[in-house]
């Protein structure tokens, strides 16, 4: 099975393909390679704003701080399979509609309906990743084996 199915636009272009390299180290579990595609300053916001996996809601800023968000979150995930409907890339940056659909390590899922916004340097490195999802929606999609 697939675990990235791309129904969007897929020209090339430099947050493009930021976007799915890291789609692809998240899916294969690789946290050292998923941190080498982000700037040393970078920003991920996901999601945006307050939440509980972000109280304050000011993101994380830096590898360590990305790293430990990969620790806390990502690493908690035993399986992700993300869907690609929508894709816009122009300047630096590529905004993609997703759903990502999350299967934890007793088989509970939850599906997460996103707008994932890349923005990347003149290497290509990610600068930040802006992940706009709405916490409470993603919750209401959480099901038990």
């Amino acid at each position: 099975m697939d675990n990235i199915i791309w129904n969007a636009p897929d020209a090339d272009h430099p947050a493009r393909r930021a976007a799915r390299a890291s789609m692809t180290a998240v899916i294969s579990g690789r946290k050292e390679t998923w941190l080498k595609l982000f700037a040393p300053d970078a920003l991920v916001e996901d999601p945006v704003g307050p939440s509980f996996l972000d109280p304050s809601g000011r993101g994380h800023r830096g590898h360590d701080e990305i790293g430990a968000f990969w620790d806390a979150f990502v690493s908690a995930i035993a399986d992700f399979r993300f869907t690609i409907s929508d894709s816009f890339a122009n300047g630096n940056c590529c905004a993609n509609v997703a759903t990502i659909t999350t299967t934890m390590g007793d088989g509970s899922t939850m599906t997460i309906d996103c707008v994932l916004v890349y923005t990347v340097d003149e290497e290509g490195l990610i600068t930040s990743l802006r992940a706009h999802w709405e916490p409470d929606r993603a919750m209401a999609t959480l099901t038990k084996p």
